[in-house]
């Protein structure tokens, strides 16, 4: 059977507040990410909020990787989905994930995969 993609939703906690105040690092890390990966970045809208959080959707010609941030929680929500149209990305949803794991020193709180 076809699987058109692979949709990651993940709750994170960490305590790197620096990282989850403010989405500027975030975003250097997600560039960098999708040109390591070859992935297509098709636009971008981040937030940041009062005092300290922010949201943060990227749009890729694949699909989208898009966050949440409590920090005065320490919980981070993420969505990563990639379509498996022009190659399959199931292993780079893996590598993606994985990444942002270490990138916030970040412990599993929930995880669901959905093969789409």
């Amino acid at each position: 059977m076809y699987n058109p993609g692979t949709h990651l939703i993940v709750s994170l906690v960490s305590d790197q507040q620096e990282l989850l105040n403010s989405y500027e690092q975030f975003k250097t890390f997600t560039n960098h990410l999708i040109a390591t990966h070859h992935l297509k970045m098709l636009g971008a809208v981040y937030h940041n909020f009062s005092p300290a959080g922010y949201t943060g959707v990227v749009c890729l010609s694949e699909s989208h990787i898009s966050i949440h941030t409590w920090p005065e929680h320490g919980l981070i929500n993420m969505d990563i989905y990639l379509s498996n149209y022009e190659r399959s990305n199931d292993d780079t949803v893996n590598k993606l994930y994985e990444s942002y794991l270490d990138f916030f020193k970040a412990a599993v709180r929930e995880l669901h995969t959905i093969k789409r």
